[in-house]
């Protein structure tokens, strides 16, 4: 049953494609993943209807389990993306497209996106939701082992690790942070690995905190979460934690003009309290426009642009 159940959705969603670029939507989610399915779900609750253009890279695609998502707690993030997936297509308004997009030209109130598959969409609304990349240490064996035992949040996979000892490589300036609170969930050596020079001040903190310090630089990762140092030892762990610096996943906001901000841990769009951006007629959500980064985050950030969204629809002169 359940997969004549799911061969009729297909159908469906082939129908729905074809009509796609033949009518004007009210909106084109540019991204299908948390929050973007999150705003799509807020604005076909209000009947509009919505094009939700996915190329399938998800951010936490490496990832077995999520944690810290509540009612979620534990699930397979492919499981939960494909229940989310199939909840949305329950609602007429939706179209979903695979596929990349290329281009947006045109304005407010009307909107063309192109994919890389040669297809054209028309639309009132463009919201991004492209989600971000993330820039890790270039330290031969760590991108490898990035999302399963080199990890970015300590509140989405700290619990798991049950106190056993974890190993955390600068990166940035938030590492120093994030050495800091490492203790709350196993015992932390923080490498400094040439890239921050500790003052005093620093140093006692850290130690105060139970946090080691070894100033080493690391020469590349082995096993599970082994860091092999420049001096030849090797410091066994249960994980290893970096905070990435992170950038908008393409270069498609900056070519439809939409301006861009620094912080701490990389650069994400600019956004105002309605989620839109610089762009008339263009919205923004979840990592892209968003710090810090958390699923929770990202489909609170989507149901709120939603909304907002809507409202634009409703009230051109919000």
């Amino acid at each position: 049953m359940l997969e004549r159940i799911r061969a009729l959705c297909a159908n469906r969603v082939f129908e729905r494609q074809k009509q796609g670029s033949q009518r004007m939507h009210d909106v084109i989610v540019i991204g299908g993943s948390y929050a973007g399915m999150a705003a799509a779900l807020q604005l076909l609750r209000a009947r509009r209807s919505v094009l939700v253009i996915d190329a399938g890279e998800r951010r936490n695609r490496f990832a077995e389990h999520l944690h810290g998502f509540l009612g979620q707690d534990g699930v397979n993030p492919n499981a939960l993306w494909q229940q989310a997936r199939d909840q949305l297509d329950a609602y007429p308004g939706l179209t979903w497209y695979a596929g990349a997009v290329q281009d947006v030209l045109g304005e407010i109130g009307m909107f063309r996106v192109c994919t890389d598959k040669g297809a054209d969409f028309t639309s009132h609304r463009i919201l991004l939701a492209t989600g971000v990349r993330d820039e890790i240490p270039d330290i031969p064996g760590l991108a490898e082992r990035w999302g399963q035992s080199v990890l970015y949040c300590p509140y989405c996979h700290g619990y798991e690790l049950n106190n056993g000892p974890i190993g955390v490589i600068a990166f940035n300036p938030v590492s120093l942070h994030q050495a800091e609170i490492m203790p709350e969930w196993g015992t932390t050596t923080f490498f400094t690995n040439n890239v921050v020079c500790l003052n005093d001040g620093q140093r006692a903190h850290l130690l105060r905190h139970g946090v080691a310090l070894e100033e080493v630089g690391v020469e590349r990762i082995e096993g599970t979460a082994d860091i092999v140092l420049t001096d030849g030892r090797r410091l066994e762990f249960s994980a290893i934690f970096v905070v990435s610096n992170t950038f908008p996943s393409n270069a498609l906001a900056a070519a439809i003009g939409c301006e861009h901000e620094e912080h701490s841990m990389g650069q994400q769009l600019v956004t105002d309290e309605f989620k839109q951006t610089t762009v008339p007629g263009v919205f923004a959500c979840g990592d892209v426009a968003r710090v810090p980064h958390s699923i929770s985050f990202a489909v609170g950030d989507g149901a709120w642009a939603g909304m907002q969204v809507h409202r634009s629809l409703v009230n051109p002169e919000m």
